[in-house]
């Protein structure tokens, strides 16, 4: 599809607007960013590079490290793919995102002491090598490198699709956007792989790539420190004040969770509009989110639609392609869009094109019913039994707060903290803070759905396009690039953490260790950077045509991790006789469990999700597993040598 200027919508000027005040506010917060990684680099000079590079020479204090272990652990799933499964399911997912909220309890009870006392005895800048220093084995390093690029890999894909998503919703009404756009468009066009991608979506994937490898790249573990207080700022501040916007424009929460039991599911379609004779000539566009009406059946009222995607007919074709679009059931629903219409505040699909409905899906589980957006399980789409029956609500609390504890990149934050003191302190302060995020988000975007109906089809865009309507209805458009930058921020500090684990593991575990022993610092400078570099890349164009299903994807990653290491790492901080055969198989046992379950799942469903065996998520099976692959392996094999016994537990056993 090839693109030019002449397609921009007539009357489109370059002016100040709402939305170029909410990009001021946005540009303020990435210069910020960047400068941070200058002083880090900076800083980077006077110290040893590897350890100040990688580990932050472990001296984070209370702030830095509550601030950055809150910033990692809370992803753009967080901001984007949570919030669109409320949107979707309502209610229920407060009983999912329970077990989040005690993440900072069992992962830094659990681990973090021991964790950050071996950390220093071996010196130990990554994961893989801590384990190396343990067991005294490369080959337990080679595994924990490979499963840790091989996962993280994945989970930075959606992490840079929602950025993206995020910054495109932000620059929408924003002119030198669209032009950029089109320009881009007009190249990309003639490119294989990247001619059926959006231009604006490829837009905002290099923008947010450019400044996420930049920053990161440039200042290392503590630019990501710095750039992770700030963004745990940002996000704590912009859902503060989206909870204060959303409940004063709903009017209150009893009224909007009244408004919300009073919906049902909408019917998902898809629609074609065609050319007619009034039809002007030259390229049609319709936007995003337009509303259309159809006659319904004699003596019925007419049914009412929201499109999804935008609707484009090139010039020399007579029909767009299918767009998804959603039907409006709901009395409240559709109350709100005539409101919108008496007030010229909806934007209609224009009269002169055609429209023909290509598909019809209705909810499997709440299809027609009131009430199951306040109530368990939820509606579903996909399955018969809603969205979360109590056996799965259970085995989610048990994933979250124990599969956070399990994450490599949570481990190297509790690396990095320089005394107990500071590990107590983090630990109060952060039970408050994923308390304060976790009930918010829920709270905000089952309000959500009674602002800004109908968006089932593209739910992960809730979050730009609530933070958009909350600034613009309260007269505040600069704040509008405020709570953009809350999801951004997370989508950040996610990206950058990993992107330097898997540096790290590669220059480190892999070159260093096991190619060249006796490489420079310089040498290994360079190649920390080129690996931040190409591994920035690589992901950024695996997300141009990323999967559909965000969460999904990085709920199975999560699981997956967690799944491999929790249990290898908790055997090898408190159990002296633990050995390197031991932690390998019970590494791959616990990995490879857990991913054959989702690959019965995906066989059995035909879809992209587990199967639960006795209603459990794949990851607790992958822990039990784990644990019992590791214990036995363990027992039936040579215990650790008397050296590292000694070494780490002052004894042998």
């Amino acid at each position: 599809m090839k693109h030019s200027l002449s397609d921009l919508p007539t009357g489109l000027v370059l002016a100040i607007s709402d939305a170029n005040a909410a990009l001021v506010t946005f540009g303020v917060y990435s210069l910020v960013v960047l400068g941070l990684a200058i002083l880090s680099h900076r800083l980077l000079s006077s110290r040893s590079f590897l350890a100040e590079y990688f580990l932050g020479s472990r001296s984070l204090g209370v702030w830095p490290f509550m601030f950055t272990f809150a910033a990692t652990s809370a992803s753009a799933g967080s901001f984007a793919g949570f919030p669109s499964l409320i949107y979707a399911h309502g209610w229920v997912l407060a009983l999912w995102i329970a077990g989040y909220m005690m993440v900072p309890l069992i992962g830094m009870g659990l681990l973090a002491k021991r964790l950050n006392r071996i950390a220093r005895q071996s010196g130990a800048i990554t994961l893989p090598e801590l384990m190396y220093s343990r067991f005294g084995h490369g080959s337990v390093a080679v595994v924990a490198t490979a499963l840790i690029v091989f996962l993280l890999t994945f989970y930075l894909v959606p992490q840079f699709k929602i950025a993206s998503i995020i910054l495109q919703s932000l620059m929408a009404d924003v002119p030198l956007w669209h032009q950029t756009a089109f320009l881009l468009g007009s190249v990309t066009s003639t490119i294989p792989y990247l001619d059926q991608a959006d231009p604006g979506y490829l837009l905002g994937l290099l923008s947010f790539s450019l400044m996420v490898i930049a920053y990161t790249s440039l200042g290392g573990f503590r630019a990501v420190v710095w750039t992770d207080v700030l963004q745990g700022i940002v996000m704590f501040t912009g859902v503060i004040i989206m909870l204060a916007l959303v409940l004063q424009q709903v009017g209150g929460l009893s009224k909007a969770t009244n408004a919300l039991a009073e919906m049902t599911p909408p019917v998902l379609c898809e629609v074609e509009f065609s050319r007619t004779d009034k039809s002007p000539a030259g390229p049609i566009q319709i936007p995003s989110e337009s509303w259309f009406e159809l006659d319904g059946s004699p003596g019925k009222r007419s049914r009412l639609f929201r499109i999804n995607e935008i609707a484009r007919i090139p010039e020399k074709k007579n029909r767009s392609q299918a767009v998804k679009c959603v039907e409006i059931l709901s009395p409240y629903e559709r109350n709100l869009f005539q409101s919108w219409k008496q007030k010229k505040e909806a934007v209609l699909v224009p009269e002169n094109v055609g429209i023909k409905l290509t598909d019809e899906k209705p909810y499997q589980y709440g299809a027609g019913k009131t009430g199951v957006y306040v109530s368990a399980p939820g509606p579903n789409f996909n399955d018969v039994n809603g969205f979360l029956p109590i056996a799965l609500a259970i085995s989610f609390f048990m994933y979250w707060a124990i599969g956070g504890a399990g994450q490599p990149g949570s481990m190297v934050r509790l690396m990095a903290f320089d005394s107990i003191k500071t590990l107590k302190r983090a630990l109060a302060l952060l039970v408050i803070y994923f308390g304060v995020i976790y009930i918010s988000l829920v709270l905000i975007f089952c309000c959500s759905r009674v602002l800004i109906p109908g968006l089932d089809q593209t739910p992960d865009r809730i979050m730009p396009l609530l933070s958009m309507h909350l600034a613009s209805t309260a007269g505040i458009p600069w704040l509008g690039g405020l709570l953009m930058a809350a999801p951004f921020a997370a989508a950040m500090s996610t990206v950058d953490s990993f992107m330097l684990m898997i540096s790290s593991s590669l220059v480190r575990d892999i070159y260093q260790r096991g190619i060249n022993p006796h490489v420079s610092e310089k040498t290994v400078k360079r190649l920390s950077y080129f690996c931040t570099v190409a591994i920035g890349v690589i992901v950024m164009l695996a997300a141009v045509n990323s999967p559909k299903f965000l969460q999904i994807l990085i709920v199975f990653t999560g699981g997956g991790l967690s799944s491999a290491f929790l249990i290898p790492i908790f055997y090898a901080m408190y159990w002296p006789r633990f050995n390197n055969t031991a932690a390998i198989a019970s590494m791959l046992a616990g990995f490879f469990s857990y991913l054959s379950l989702y690959a019965a799942g995906v066989y059995i469903h035909q879809a992209a999700k587990p199967y639960l065996l006795l209603s459990q998520d794949p990851f607790l099976w992958g822990l039990v597993v784990s644990a019992a692959v590791g214990y036995f392996v363990c027992k039936a094999t040579p215990p650790a040598s008397l050296e590292i016994q000694k070494k780490f537990f002052g004894r042998s056993n």
